[in-house]
């Protein structure tokens, strides 16, 4: 699978959450979320804690746990929001349910392209 550029933009870091506490970001800084992300992109961990909380853990589609040991992210401030670049092979429908699950809604996807 091809990598691609993910564009994201985060208004106030400081106030995004997951809807569990359990599974989402605590932080504030770029840095730390960025670390975050990347983590969760790369190993099927967040996911496995997300699926052992659905009421039928086996009936969660197996494709949203897929992982991409090279994922990277680069997140820094810009102004009063975040700047967040993934690149990853994962498709967006992954890096959405991560993203969510760690700073819940509070994010825009901007742009996608091909590296």
């Amino acid at each position: 699978m091809s990598v691609q550029r993910f564009l994201f933009i985060i208004d106030d870091l400081s106030h995004a959450r997951g809807e569990s506490s359990d599974l989402s970001f605590d932080g504030v800084s770029p840095e730390g979320f960025a670390q975050a992300l990347q983590q969760a992109l790369r190993e099927p961990a967040l996911w496995q804690r997300w699926r052992a909380l659905q009421p039928d853990p086996d009936a969660v589609d197996p494709a949203l746990g897929a992982s991409d040991p090279q994922a990277r992210v680069i997140a820094q401030q810009a102004d009063v929001h975040v700047s967040v670049e993934v690149q990853s092979s994962l498709p967006h429908a992954v890096i959405q349910h991560r993203m969510t699950l760690l700073i819940g809604k509070h994010w825009e996807l901007r742009s996608v392209s091909a590296l």
